[in-house]
């Protein structure tokens, strides 16, 4: 069959498609981090512990900085080569659907969900929300709290995790909605609100003289790293690595390093 240009030039059309499809599928794997030469991660800014900047060094530290730097080793040979990026409840999602981002290792909870949008590895550590309160008032549960005002972040599992406790009890609270875990605490220093809520080791970097931590625990919340939802060779890797680091000892030790 004899080719016309109209043809020729249809064909060459597709094939660049094909090979464009081909190369974008290969840039979503660990061959495109490569590539990069940077881990492009989410982590948190705010919670001590786990992810914090620190403004005077304009450097992060935390358990899951670390363990974002491990990453960054398995994937690139050196833990230094990771493109921190803060993140909150609100923006972490939509920061690994416009691939922006590589993965996000940001006190990230795994949910039924969530796990229909994003891929999320094997939990590498599993806390519980909780409450924070000022002292003075003498509260002593959620049971003290029927008609308060609740703290929460945006987006976040915790509303739903205090309004299912509340039901429980016969207690029924109000919320307030912030961006971040600072303003919160803010607003509970003011009296804004009367309850700060979110999980229990995220409120520990937020103790202080004139605050505690009230004994209830809601709703087991599993940390995992989460990656886009198509990219199954990148969560196969990281999910292999968590399993991996579970088993022999790495993340224990990083659990204790930073006392959570």
């Amino acid at each position: 069959m004899k080719l016309t240009t109209k043809m020729t030039v249809m064909m060459g059309v597709a094939l660049i498609i094909v090979a464009n499809g081909f190369i974008a599928c290969k840039a979503q794997g660990v061959d495109a981090i490569k590539q990069a030469g940077v881990l492009k991660a989410g982590v948190k800014s705010d919670v001590p512990g786990f992810g914090q900047l620190d403004n005077a060094t304009n450097s992060y530290k935390g358990f899951e900085i670390e363990l974002a730097g491990l990453l960054a080793k398995e994937i690139l040979g050196d833990a230094s080569k990771v493109q921190f990026t803060p993140v909150t409840a609100k923006t972490r999602g939509p920061l690994i659907d416009n691939g922006e981002l590589d993965m996000i290792v940001a006190t990230f909870t795994v949910t039924e969900e969530r796990k229909l949008t994003y891929n999320f590895s094997t939990p590498y550590y599993t806390d519980a929300v909780g409450l924070l309160v000022k002292k003075e008032p003498g509260y002593e549960g959620l049971k003290d709290l029927n008609g308060k005002t609740i703290g929460v972040a945006q987006s976040a599992t915790s509303r739903k995790a205090i309004e299912d406790g509340g039901k429980a009890l016969g207690v029924t609270v109000n919320f307030s909605e912030f961006a971040t875990y600072p303003e919160i605490k803010a607003a509970l220093d003011s009296g804004r609100v009367d309850a700060f809520s979110v999980d229990k080791s995220i409120l520990n970097g937020y103790l202080d003289a004139t605050t505690q931590i009230l004994p209830d625990a809601f709703a087991p919340q599993p940390y995992g790293v989460a990656t886009k939802f198509d990219n199954k060779e990148l969560a196969a890797f990281v999910d292999a690595l968590v399993v991996k680091w579970l088993a022999d000892g790495t993340i224990a030790g990083l659990i204790q390093k930073y006392r959570l």
